[in-house]
């Protein structure tokens, strides 16, 4: 029996031209490591088989009737859900910088060429692995930790007590600190650095794209699929997602 790191990694393909699905579908079988579980012939067929079946990888073709693949991205995060891997396969090559700055995996061009793909499989294991064992499942291991950390605030530096800290978040590269009186951008590079330098006992990611200070946390608030929002204590009362990974150890942690 396979272990849980070696089975096949889950995927959905979306195109609207069949033979672009069955080539695609076959290049992943020769290479092996992937089971397709599900294709969509247009974006809201694909909406729905992501939000049924929860592929680890999804393989979307950037124009299709209805909704385009960009637009399924855009929709999962809309409704908060935590998508699948996206790997991009398409035709046209002038939506790249948009495809990763939805954070796309990967932009294929056809005809997806083996080789290629088979670099990108390989890439999409490893960042599965990752995902399967997120900083909460075993927290990030502390080099030392920071007594202070500094908040950019247009040109001023401002020392924050991490315990003030309610949240970080990433979006585009760019990590944003929040604590009950102010909010301005972090001087490390990912999320992981900055919670390499938080206290492993109190801050939790909760989600790839956050780190909530489990003190500061409000409410629970039940969501789609069996997962939940974090209701914070700052003053917006902002709502996070919590991932389907962490959901569970969520109501491990609570008792829920």
């Amino acid at each position: 029996m396979r272990s849980r790191a070696t089975a096949p990694m889950s995927a959905l393909i979306a195109d609207d031209e069949p033979l672009a699905r069955d080539e695609l579908k076959f290049l992943l079988g020769e290479i092996g490591d992937v089971e397709v579980i599900a294709t969509a012939a247009n974006g809201l067929e694909a909406l729905d088989a992501i939000e049924k079946l929860d592929p680890a990888l999804a393989f979307l073709d950037i124009q299709m009737p209805g909704l385009d693949g960009l637009g399924v991205v855009r929709r999962l995060r809309e409704r908060q859900i935590e998508p699948p891997h996206i790997i991009f396969s398409t035709a046209y090559d002038q939506f790249a910088v948009e495809a990763f700055r939805l954070e796309a995996m990967d932009y294929l061009l056809k005809p997806v060429d083996r080789e290629r793909l088979a670099e990108t499989i390989g890439r999409a294991r490893k960042m599965v692995v990752d995902r399967t064992t997120e900083p909460v499942a075993a927290p990030v291991a502390r080099t030392g930790g920071f007594s202070r950390l500094v908040l950019r605030n247009g040109a001023r530096n401002l020392i924050v007590d991490p315990q003030e800290l309610i949240y970080a978040t990433i979006d585009a590269g760019v990590i944003t600190l929040v604590t009950g009186q102010m909010e301005g951008q972090a001087n490390f590079r990912t999320l992981e650095d900055l919670q390499a330098a938080l206290d492993p006992d109190l801050f939790w990611r909760a989600h790839r794209s956050f780190v909530v200070n489990i003190n500061k946390i409000r409410e629970v608030v039940p969501w789609f699929k069996s997962t939940y929002q974090l209701k914070m204590d700052d003053r917006k009362a902002t709502e996070i997602p919590v991932s389907r990974l962490q959901s569970r150890r969520l109501r491990e942690m609570l008792n829920l």
